[in-house]
């Protein structure tokens, strides 16, 4: 049941915490949900347009259908981890979730970066996925902070 008072004060509902005499936000980890939302978005345009990956990648023919099945597996994997973020009931779902997204952005950094050879596009790989990992990574250690 949300607190009237707690509305009144900050404008931000809330739920009765289960522990004894406390009362917590409807929502916690904003940041990192809503990194999740644009996560499970890119999932899902990964699993629409496979073929995204290829073309970034300015990719020769003969690795054209191995990266339409990463980008396949990458929407699968953004959008199940996103969908946990998004959608944990518990703080160490999300958490976990984040931490899961950051170790891929990193994984895919090192995969891809180690794996593209024109300079050009190495860094434009490193700068989107690094990237994401970075934006991840605020976004989970403000959460963390503010809920201490």
């Amino acid at each position: 049941m949300a607190s009237l008072e707690t509305l009144l004060e900050t404008g931000e509902p809330c739920l009765r915490d289960p522990r004894p005499g406390g009362y917590r936000p409807t929502m916690t980890y904003p940041l990192s949900r809503i990194m999740s939302t644009a996560s499970a978005a890119y999932g899902v345009y990964a699993l629409a347009q496979p073929s995204h990956l290829w073309q970034a990648l300015h990719s020769d023919l003969e690795d054209q259908a191995g990266l339409e099945l990463l980008g396949r597996t990458y929407g699968v994997r953004d959008t199940a981890i996103s969908t946990l973020g998004i959608l944990g009931r518990s703080d160490k779902t999300v958490r976990s979730s984040m931490l899961l997204r950051i170790a891929n952005d990193l994984g895919d950094a090192a995969v891809l970066g180690a794996r593209t050879e024109d300079p050009d596009i190495r860094r434009k790989v490193l700068a989107v996925t690094l990237g994401w990992a970075a934006l991840n990574t605020v976004a989970l250690a403000i959460d963390t902070a503010r809920s201490r």
